[in-house]
This record gives structure tokens, C-alpha cells and sequence, in this order.
């Protein structure tokens, strides 16, 4: 039998209506895990878990876990520089500018292009983000990377971030993700990407723009309601003056503009701040990055991510305490949040990078993270490093849920191997999964996708409904496996 697409959608439509997959959360507390394939035999709770510490459990991960317990597998994770990642590595060794300073990216930029829209220093900071997020053995660094490139918000669509964006990736969030968070702040206000991106060369003694400093309170340290005042704003951008960004030689390195700063005496939140010149606004850095407004601010949005769109105030509180207790060490606090919080954790949605990059991990995706996969997270919503405004991609559920098809088209293509640069093989999948007939493949397949089997009834209803269209075996594995990609049951983590 051919499959044409249309029969192949009409097939999968089938999947998708399936009582157990149309449910509106994850089905891993409703059934049992399986307990008759090689990976390990998790609970509910520990599969949540590491839906939540990684971009997707692999086989690998799952067993991990097995081996040392969630707290262990913690701990281990939050040492990424003990993990080897060759294998990494190896996917991103020919993406050259990923290492290059900035200077050296501007002329690589300025001379080589694809196309009009597509800009090879940009293309492969996408691209090279996308391999980690897959490959890396150091998940949980990758989503403490992607939350804090959200939080620092920068868009590679404004001005000379399409290259210095790069340099911040490197030196600014990924060096100091599990840092402290003092050093975090005070490598992004000397980015010169953020500086760019926020308007900060352009504040000038005598014309302040406050871009930068507003965003710096608001969205950075304090939150909009730690009680700062307008005043307050306005006195940081004057201690900001002449923080900008070289245009020549060292072409974009930061640099202090000794002549364009205001040298008058300022006054922020209630500190009266002599000239100092750049270590005005290096004195204001290190009072806000800590203190209980940083603290909370940064539990509260750390929680959000890895627990629930609601967080559990109790686990805020306690985090909120370890953050000050130990100067922001995000490590520490991360620490808190993950061992006494994943257990009141809540579903959440995945956003697209997550919901890509998921089923590319739990199936074993071959692919080379380029155009034809990162075009499917275009037509989501979610291209990496291009989110317009500085609040960075939506955490909560609800902006996402309204563009489905294009999760449909993605699921549909990547089982039928009609992405370019990407392929996975179904059949050698299951082969590894040791099962023996359609039934047990079906069964290990929603298990390794949901981290539960489907109840059989429902299974063998599926597979009598494909039969009866004419699909063999391999293609009702397909069918199956993209309807489950494609259904809500797997939108949630």
C-alpha cells in the first residue's frame, strides 16, 4: 500500500481522536508504566522530573536516573563541566563562529551570505543552539541556558545584535548559567549585544535614554514591583551614560565613553552616587543583584519554569531565603527549587523549541538542526534569538496554545522523513525497544513518548482502525507514533 499525505492525515486524524490522547494533560498519571521494554521503568513523578530537566528523557537518561536517584542525577547534572559532551561537540565543530570575537564575526557577517534574509553568523548561533539542546549530555545546563536567554531577552533582528548576539551567547549565558547571579547581571551590562539591543550606546550626558536601566530594574534584578520610582530609572540612565560599544578597532567590545557621561551627582533608591565614571553604574549592579526584591523575583521565575504557570509559594520562600543567604549562587537555589518542588510540580505546556526538540530526542533524531527543521519553529512561533521585546519568549501556557497545525505539519513530516537534514528510523526504534508485534510496538512507542503505554482496548482499537483503511504494520507505526506526536497528551511535559 502507498500512503499518499492525504491518507496519511486522515490515517493520523484517527490517533489524535483517541480517547487517551485527546486528554488535556499528560496521561503519565493515569496508567502504569510499561514494564516489557529496556529503558527503565520510571514513575509517573520521576518521568515529570525529567520532562522538566531535560529537553526530552532519552533512554540513556532514564536510566541514569535508575541508577542514582533524582536527587543524585541533580547533582550531577548541576556539575556540567564533570559531564563529558564529545558527542556534542562533534555536531557543532564545523559551526566556526560559534568561537569567534566579535570583531572577527562582524567581517565574517559583513562578507558571507546564503540569501537576503538568512545571515551566516545568526543561522549558526540558531543552529548550533538547536544541536545542544538535542545532543548535549548536559540537558539541564541547556534549560537553564534557554530560561536564562529569555530572562536577558536579546533579538538578533535589531541593529549589530545579528552578530554580537553570539559573543553574549557564549561569555554571557551560557559561562555564568549556574553561576552567581551578581556575575550574570554584570557580564550582561557589559554586553555589548545588550547594550545594543536596549538602546544603551546612544544614552549620552544630557539626552539620557533609559531603555537600558528601566529594563535592567524591571526585568533583570528587581521585577516591576519592588518599588522603584521613575526618578530611580532616570538616575541609573545618567549613571549609564558613555556605556557603549567600539565601532572600529576591537570593533564590538565594550567600551566606556569617558566624554559622553554624565558627571553629576546621582541618586538611586534612596544611595546618593558621586562621578565615579563607569563605577557609578557598577556600584548600583552590585547593591541590586541581591537583596529579598532580586531573591524573590528570580525564585519566582525560576519556579515557574521548571514547576507550574502557578508556583507553590512555599518553595519560592524557602528559595528566595537560600538566594540571599548565599549571595544569588543560582546553583544553590536551583538546588532548592528542583529537590523540593519537582513533587507539587505541575503540567506545563510545551513551547515549541520544547515540543521540537522533544520528539527529535525521544526518537533518536538524526538531524543537522538547519533551515527545514528551524522553519517548522517559525511557523510556531518560536525561532531561536528573535523574540521582538525584551520580556523574552512566554513562560505561561496560553500564548501558545492557540497555533497547533504547525505542530500537526512538523509531526507528520518528521515520522515520513520529509525534513531535510533530519531522519529517524522508526523501525530500527522499535527493533531496540525489543518488541515483537504491532500491538507491543504501539504500546512501547506511547511509552517512551508519554511515559505510558496506552490502555489496550484503545490500542487495539487504533490498530483496527488502520488495518481496516489497508495500512501494514510499518505504516500504521507511523500513523500512530505522528498522531501521538500531534495529540495534546504530548503538548504537556
Amino acid at each position: 500500500m502507498t500512503l499518499s499525505r492525504r491518507d496519511f492525515l486522515k490515517l493520523s486524524a484517527l490517533v489524535a481522536a483517541s480517547a487517551a490522547l485527546a486528554s488535556c494533560r499528560p496521561i503519565t498519571r493515569a496508567f502504569a508504566p510499561l514494564k516489557t521494554v529496556p529503558w527503565p521503568d520510571l514513575n509517573a513523578d520521576d518521568f515529570l522530573a525529567l520532562n522538566r530537566l531535560t529537553f526530552g528523557p532519552r533512554a540513556e537518561e532514564r536510566q541514569r536516573l535508575l541508577e542514582i536517584g533524582l536527587a543524585g542525577w541533580i547533582e550531577e547534572q548541576l556539575a556540567p563541566e564533570s559531564i563529558t559532551d564529545n558527542a556534542c561537540s562533534i555536531r557543532t565543530r564545523n559551526l566556526t563562529t560559534l568561537e569567534m570575537r566579535a570583531s572577527d564575526l562582524f567581517d565574517v557577517s559583513d562578507k558571507i551570505f546564503d540569501n537576503v534574509d538568512r545571515l551566516k553568523v545568526p543561522r549558526e548561533l540558531r543552529t548550533g543552539t538547536l544541536l545542544r539542546q538535542i545532543y548535549s549530555r548536559r540537558q539541564l545546563h541547556e534549560v537553564v541556558t534557554e530560561f536564562w536567554s529569555d530572562h536577558f531577552n536579546i533579538s538578533t533582528e535589531k541593529s549589530d545584535c545579528f552578530y554580537l548576539k553570539t559573543v553574549d551567547d557564549r561569555d554571557v549565558i551560557r559561562k555564568h548559567a549556574l553561576g552567581s547571579f551578581r556575575d550574570l547581571v554584570w557580564a550582561s551590562a557589559h554586553s555589548p549585544a545588550m547594550l545594543v539591543y536596549l538602546d544603551n550606546q546612544a544614552n549620552v550626558a544630557g539626552a539620557p535614554n533609559e531603555n537600558y536601566a528601566r529594563e535592567l530594574m524591571e526585568l533583570h534584578t528587581l521585577g516591576v514591583d519592588a518599588g522603584y520610582t521613575q526618578t530611580d530609572v532616570m538616575e541609573l540612565a545618567r549613571c549609564l551614560t558613555g556605556w557603549g560599544v567600539k565601532n572600529h578597532f576591537w570593533r564590538g567590545d565594550f567600551k566606556f565613553n569617558a566624554q559622553d557621561h554624565d558627571t553629576g551627582t546621582k541618586r538611586v533608591l534612596g544611595l546618593d552616587i558621586q562621578n565615579a565614571g563607569q563605577a557609578e553604574a557598577e556600584s548600583v549592579i552590585e547593591r541590586i543583584t541581591e537583596g529579598p526584591a532580586a531573591a524573590r523575583f528570580i525564585a519566582t521565575k525560576l519556579a515557574r519554569r521548571f514547576l507550574s504557570d502557578d508556583v507553590p509559594g512555599e518553595v519560592v520562600e524557602k528559595a528566595s531565603a537560600v538566594f540571599e543567604r548565599t549571595h544569588g549562587d543560582i546553583r544553590a537555589v536551583l538546588r532548592v527549587i528542583l529537590l523540593d518542588g519537582l513533587k507539587l510540580a505541575q503540567p506545563k505546556y510545551k513551547r515549541p523549541v520544547n515540543f521540537v526538540v522533544s520528539a527529535l530526542r525521544i526518537l533518536n533524531g538524526d538531524t543537522d538542526g538547519g533551515y527545514s527543521v528551524q522553519d517548522y519553529l517559525l511557523q510556531m512561533g518560536q525561532t531561536h534569538f528573535t523574540w521582538p521585546t525584551p520580556d523574552g519568549y512566554p513562560d505561561r501556557a496560553q500564548p501558545w496554545q492557540g497555533n497547533l497545525m504547525p505542530r500537526w505539519q512538523f509531526s507528520f513530516a518528521l515520522v515520513k522523513n520529509e525534513i531535510g537534514g533530519t531522519n529517524i528510523n522508526l523501525r530500527e526504534l522499535v527493533d531496540m525497544m525489543g518488541a515483537t508485534s504491532l500491538p507491543e510496538a504501539i504500546g512501547a512507542i506511547s511509552s517512551l513518548l508519554l511515559g505510558a503505554p496506552l490502555h489496550e482496548s484503545e490500542r487495539d482499537e487504533l490498530i483496527a482502525s488502520l488495518q481496516a483503511e489497508g495500512a501494514d504494520d510499518e505504516q500504521a507505526a507511523q500513523v500512530i507514533t505522528a498522531g501521538i506526536l500531534s495529540s495534546p497528551a504530548f503538548q504537556w511535559r
